[in-house]
């Protein structure tokens, strides 16, 4: 595992150790403000919500009873537990996460609100823990962006979709290249934005892994709309020590400590620059050919 990529897990088990929900307003307006509506977060636990979305994939996934969905990067669970309800009792919800402290929050949610249909894999997206032509759907929230190794995942997700299968994906991709301090920024990559890939080489990438029927569609959200939740900004954590590969983990644009990088360096990119105008939110659609 790279820096970067230890970097990220440290991260987000920091958010799964936290106490940030769906409880906390800022949370649930981020969740609205990338398509999730009222009646969805209500039917969840508010645990699996921590903010961290940049779309609603199980809106766009047409799934049907019976089949098999896999979320790339499930986090607490969200969308596991909205395909659930969707797939039905006779089919089956799994989330795949690299964190152990996301997959143990996940699993308590699954208990806590009762849902037999949804488990949850300790495992990489670029090294998928599936059989391969065993998935009907696959779904991901704003985690691709993050896997230093895109082209390996799209092969991965085209290995494990049944024939005719098919991906249905929020996530982040450049409109235009990062200027050169946002492009080397630790908090920026952890943030979802550095690691993101130009909408044309995503394109390209999932073609190139044998899709066929691509598209990667700018929603126009406004990404900005990750500063409704308070001490957080983009897909941050709250502050947490210094990991072991000597980078600084505070979180991205929170309140850290005094005299964090990390945070000081965001702050400074993020006054200069708007995000908006080089990332946006992508819905991503392909199919396996049968």
């Amino acid at each position: 595992m790279s820096k970067i990529e230890e970097v990220v897990r440290e991260k987000y088990g920091a958010v799964a150790a936290s106490g940030l929900t769906g409880d906390h307003a800022g949370v649930r307006a981020v969740a609205e403000a990338f398509g999730y509506t009222p009646e969805e977060l209500d039917a969840i636990p508010a645990e699996a919500n921590m903010g961290l979305s940049c779309g609603n994939p199980t809106a766009t996934a047409n799934l049907r009873p019976g089949e098999v969905v896999v979320d790339l990067g499930s986090g607490g669970g969200i969308d596991v537990f909205l395909a659930a309800k969707k797939v039905g009792p006779t089919g089956r919800a799994v989330g795949i996460d690299m964190t152990p402290e996301m997959i143990e929050r996940a699993r308590a949610n699954a208990v806590r609100a009762e849902i037999p249909n949804a488990e949850f894999r300790l495992g990489r997206i670029d090294r998928l823990p599936l059989d391969d032509n065993s998935v009907d759907c696959l779904i991901s929230n704003c985690v691709i962006n993050l896997a230093p190794d895109k082209p390996a995942v799209f092969r991965e997700m085209f290995r494990v979709l049944k024939p005719g299968g098919r991906v249905a994906v929020s996530d982040i991709a450049l409109k235009r290249p990062l200027p050169d301090e946002l492009a080397k920024s630790v908090a920026a990559h952890v943030g979802c934005v550095a690691g993101a890939v130009p909408i044309a080489d995503y394109e390209r990438d999932l073609r190139a892994a044998g899709f066929e029927a691509v598209r990667v569609v700018d929603t126009g959200r406004d990404l900005n709309a990750y500063a409704k939740v308070e001490n957080q900004a983009g897909c941050c954590a709250p502050p947490a020590a210094t990991s072991d590969t000597g980078l600084p983990m505070a979180g991205c644009c929170e309140t850290g400590p005094s005299g964090s990088e990390v945070h000081s360096d965001l702050a400074d990119l993020l006054r200069k620059y708007d995000v908006n105008e080089y990332a946006a939110s992508v819905r991503v659609f392909a199919v396996k050919g049968r």
